[in-house]
């Protein structure tokens, strides 16, 4: 008599963003504890750029690239940076009206501007307004 085992393939969606962030960085971290709490519908893989081998799966992103401009690939794997990834992440936890103004034709280009300002000083800005530049390592909260 033989047993037959059957193996079923277990399916893990694909995410609709995968966003690349700043572990290192407690406003980057905050606002990803954020989305990964409104994201009911798993639609985001985020992925600390600062964790060892992170980037290994993704060699069209590098670290560098990364850690000065927000990176992300849609589903169809196509890089998008800065306030595009913001309000994509958003858009998908179903909070995109917060982030809309910001892609406005007249707006995206001052918000581009001062987003790349943030991001350059986000350590600075960090320890003032959380007392916090830097962690070891930020855990992202459940």
């Amino acid at each position: 008599m033989s047993v037959r085992t059957s193996i079923q393939k277990i399916k893990h969606p694909v995410p609709h963003l995968t966003l690349f962030y700043d572990g290192f960085c407690p406003l980057c971290v905050t606002e990803m504890t954020k989305l990964r709490k409104l994201d009911q519908h798993q639609r985001l893989l985020l992925v600390d750029v600062q964790q060892q081998n992170a980037l290994a799966p993704y060699p069209q992103i590098s670290k560098q690239a990364a850690l000065t401009r927000l990176h992300a690939l849609n589903q169809h794997q196509i890089v998008i940076t800065g306030l595009d990834v913001t309000h994509a992440a958003w858009s998908l936890v179903g909070r995109g009206w917060l982030t809309a103004p910001l892609r406005w034709p007249v707006i995206r280009w001052v918000a581009d501007v001062v987003y790349l300002g943030f991001a350059r000083h986000r350590y600075t800005i960090s320890r003032l307004l959380t007392g916090k530049a830097r962690c070891e390592q930020c855990e992202l909260k459940q």
